[in-house]
């Protein structure tokens, strides 16, 4: 599991009352190998989580190398910018679990990604506009 983000919001290194701790620790006691990045929070957590049997990336992509999935815990503009055509090539399956809601659902669904986020529906792909036109109706929520 790549998880991306430890500090409790985007823009800090503060990982007190951070739900991703306990959220790893959850993973880690349900037999999960977590590889976590964050990138300003990777040194408070290592202290937080030295008991813990988990790895720390480089980078949100290499923390997404071969991970069954992503979840992503910590709202950083970095992660709102990833390459998502790039992030799918590296999941070993494209699961994202997104308890931030960064992105759009039917976005991420047009990606190819099995998409789940805190408090909005699971919708099914959104379909062509209008013949010959290369947008997308997307609706809006």
């Amino acid at each position: 599991m790549a998880v991306l983000g430890l500090a409790f919001k985007g823009g800090t290194d503060d990982i007190r009352e951070s739900p991703a701790i306990g959220v790893i620790r959850d993973l880690v006691n349900a037999r999960c190998q977590v590889i976590a990045y964050d990138p300003a929070a990777m040194g408070r957590a290592r202290i937080a989580l030295s008991d813990q049997p988990i790895e720390y990336a480089g980078s949100a992509y290499e923390a997404a190398r071969d991970a069954d999935a992503l979840l992503i815990l910590t709202d950083w503009n970095e992660f709102r910018d990833l390459d998502l055509e790039r992030v799918h090539s590296l999941l070993r399956h494209p699961v994202v679990v997104d308890g931030r809601n960064m992105f759009d659902p039917d976005r991420m669904v047009l990606a190819g990604f099995q998409y789940y986020c805190v408090g909005r529906p699971i919708r099914e792909p959104a379909t062509p506009i209008a013949a010959g036109r290369d947008a997308l109706a997307v609706p809006v929520a």
